[in-house]
């Protein structure tokens, strides 16, 4: 199945995604400090804006394998040192967050910068924040789905009255402070499988975003489909986009990239497999070469990313995709080499192709 989206290829972005990985240095010697991660974090960003890329996401976790658990603080101080790149969350885990206060903290980093903050809201990829922050896992669907229908509510910007079971209720409040976006701040939802979520997305007139972590990303047509179908039937615009996002790694040859990231990957999927119960061995090398062939991974030579992107362009319609650089213990200085690599070589090769 093919999405055509020609109208919007002049539009296509190119995204770095972070969660911010507790890292090794290159030689595997020496696990770095949270401390470190987050200056590093801070470095990737800002070389990443030097080199052309469009968008930086920060994703929330608060696990000791992640030094990131406030993305929008992280987003201020990327949006302090650069120019021009888009900031935005990869993921807000708005169930047990606040939206009030999501969108008070970034709209502060929309007027600061500019224009340049976006907020993609998501139920996270784990579950520890729910116990941290006093939520019953039990209320996991009404917690997104009210929290997300205030949120929506507050991108207009004006008088809110609101009520749930989450929350206090909103009776003629405003937020502040204000933006200077038309619809309020640009938000997306993240979905990783649930066509509930796709719908939701169309509802509430928001973005989609696809996070695309295993399998084949042409997989994802029919809820690329579901979702135009679903902004037609809510009245909603059929401009809206849809984004992707995948992990990845680019260096210059399919060799090197696939010997570099290799380790951290294996080690990575290997814990979250015996946390979830898939199994505890390492994956192998083959299977890591399948999943780059035919699954989610994008690794390899600027070509061969390249190639990767716009296939799924094609299958899918995105407007923007988002590359997980970091993986696991993968060390700074090669994410630095990935994200040069991807803003100079990759995104240049992608948008000829699209528009040859």
């Amino acid at each position: 199945m093919t999405i055509s989206t020609e109208r919007h290829r002049e539009h296509f972005e190119f995204g770095i995604h972070t969660f911010g990985d507790v890292t090794k240095t290159p030689d595997g010697q020496r696990e770095l400090s949270q401390p470190e991660v987050l200056r590093n974090v801070l470095a990737e960003a800002t070389l990443a804006d030097q080199v052309g890329i469009d968008v930086v996401g920060i994703g929330e976790h608060h696990r000791p394998d992640y030094a990131i658990s406030a993305p929008d603080v992280v987003l201020a101080a990327v949006g302090a040192a650069t120019e021009r790149i888009k900031l935005i969350s990869a993921v807000t885990v708005l169930s047990s967050d606040d939206p009030v206060r999501v969108y008070q903290r970034f709209a502060t980093i929309d007027g600061l910068t500019g224009g340049r903050a976006e907020v993609s809201l998501g139920r996270g990829s784990f579950i520890e924040s729910y116990p941290l922050f006093g939520y019953d896992l039990s209320d996991y669907e009404q917690l997104f789905e009210e929290k997300v229908e205030l949120f929506a509510a507050l991108r207009s910007e004006g008088s809110i009255t609101w009520e749930g079971q989450t929350r206090a209720p909103l009776k003629a409040q405003e937020i502040f402070p204000k933006t200077d976006h038309e619809h309020g701040l640009p938000t997306w939802i993240a979905v990783g499988g649930t066509p509930n979520s796709v719908v939701r997305a169309a509802r509430h007139g928001v973005g989609l975003e696809l996070a695309i972590i295993g399998g084949a990303p042409g997989r994802f047509a029919p809820f690329v489909e579901l979702y135009k179908r679903a902004l037609a039937e809510f009245g909603q615009p059929e401009e809206l986009r849809v984004a992707s996002h995948s992990h990845g790694f680019v260096a210059e040859t399919d060799q090197r990239a696939q010997e570099i990231f290799y380790p951290s990957w294996a080690e990575s999927m290997a814990k979250l497999g015996k946390e979830r119960g898939w199994g505890n061995g390492f994956p192998s090398f083959d299977q890591f070469q399948q999943e780059i062939t035919h699954g989610a991974l994008f690794v390899g030579s600027p070509e061969t990313v390249a190639e990767k992107i716009v296939k799924t362009q094609k299958q899918l319609g995105i407007t923007r995709f988002g590359l997980k650089y970091g993986n696991g213990s993968l060390a700074h200085e090669h994410m630095m080499e990935a994200i040069e690599l991807y803003g100079t070589k990759v995104k240049p090769l992608v948008l000829d192709r699209l528009q040859g």
